[in-house]
């Protein structure tokens, strides 16, 4: 065997090697296989929904409240709006709350209490949302009526905190639900922030305070511009995961088919509510237009984590 002389430059082999070959194979699958999954999800929900949109017309469907199962008539408007208004009374729970606390972690807190507020943070997001919704409907819906009398009479001005009547009952309401589905997404919001915010460029916060800035200052000026993307993404994949919520809104909710526009009151809906409580008794057309009405959702949801991907995307480029 000839020595190799060291002179001789040697040309590292651009041929994968077996452990490559399988290590991508592998990676490749895992890649195609959630993609099938989701394809044949929607294929699935597509094909079931058929006898549901045909038996009630494609327009009705989504234009239209009535929900009756046994002359084929499914309206999802109402349950679309009321998913709506759960979801954005949630998010105008949650992000106050969620970037709050994630500034307080990282900016504010001594490093042991910042440790230990991430330990509880991350338990919130581990709890699961059938806890949720019994401590929410046993214990703490009680708790917002006189927040929602409060709402009544001082912010009358605003047409959606009107009460219909004196006398109305103020639980199992859009609001209650929301409130409660914005404290289950808090721990989403605040992960996401707080590492967005983390990653912000010490050197420039540090140089702002230098300056004679104000720690709120530099806060405004540097660490929320830089984490702007990052957290609009991390609202919008919670407001996603407020749209599906199912098990806490199933449980509290007063389930209505018409459009509750008094969020204060008793009566609204949610399509993940309104496929959990009906599901297990629904005759096979209604299963359809169940079916139909969650493949709704499915395409919303959709649209929102799409657009949370391209502003998060957009800023990494940036």
């Amino acid at each position: 065997m000839s020595a190799i002389s060291p002179q001789v430059p040697i040309r590292p082999s651009d041929r994968p090697s077996r452990g490559d070959r399988i290590f991508r194979g592998f990676t490749v699958g895992a890649a195609m296989l959630a993609l099938v999954t989701v394809l044949v999800a929607i294929v699935f929900l597509a094909n079931e929904a058929r006898p549901a949109l045909s038996s009630t017309g494609l327009k009705n469907f989504f234009t239209t409240t009535i929900w009756n199962g046994f002359i084929g008539q499914f309206g999802i408007l109402g349950v679309m709006v009321g998913t709506m208004i759960i979801a954005t009374i949630a998010m105008i729970v949650a992000v106050p709350a969620a970037l709050s606390m994630a500034l307080f972690i990282n900016e504010y807190a001594p490093r042991k209490v910042g440790r230990l507020l991430t330990s509880v943070v991350d338990l919130l997001a581990a709890l699961p949302s059938l806890i949720f919704g019994m401590w929410g409907r046993d214990a703490f819906q009680q708790k917002l009526v006189p927040v929602a009398r409060w709402l009544s009479d001082h912010l009358y001005a605003i047409p959606f905190f009107r009460l219909s009547a004196t006398d109305v009952v103020l639980v199992r309401s859009s609001f209650v639900v929301g409130v409660i589905v914005g404290i289950m997404v808090i721990p989403i919001i605040t992960s996401i922030a707080r590492d967005v915010m983390a990653q912000a460029p010490r050197d420039v916060c540090e140089a702002a305070l230098g300056l004679g800035g104000t720690r709120w200052g530099m806060i405004r000026t540097v660490i929320l511009p830089f984490g702007r993307s990052g957290i609009v993404g991390g609202i919008l994949l919670a407001f996603g995961r407020a749209l599906g919520e199912t098990i806490a809104v199933a449980l509290i909710i007063q389930l209505t088919f018409d459009i509750n526009w008094h969020v204060l009151e008793a009566g609204g809906s949610s399509v993940a509510g309104l496929i959990a409580v009906r599901f297990g008794e629904a005759t096979p057309l209604e299963r359809s237009g169940l079916i139909a009405a969650g493949f709704a959702l499915l395409v919303l949801t959709f649209c929102v984590n799409l657009i949370a991907r391209r502003i998060v995307k957009r800023g990494q480029v940036k």
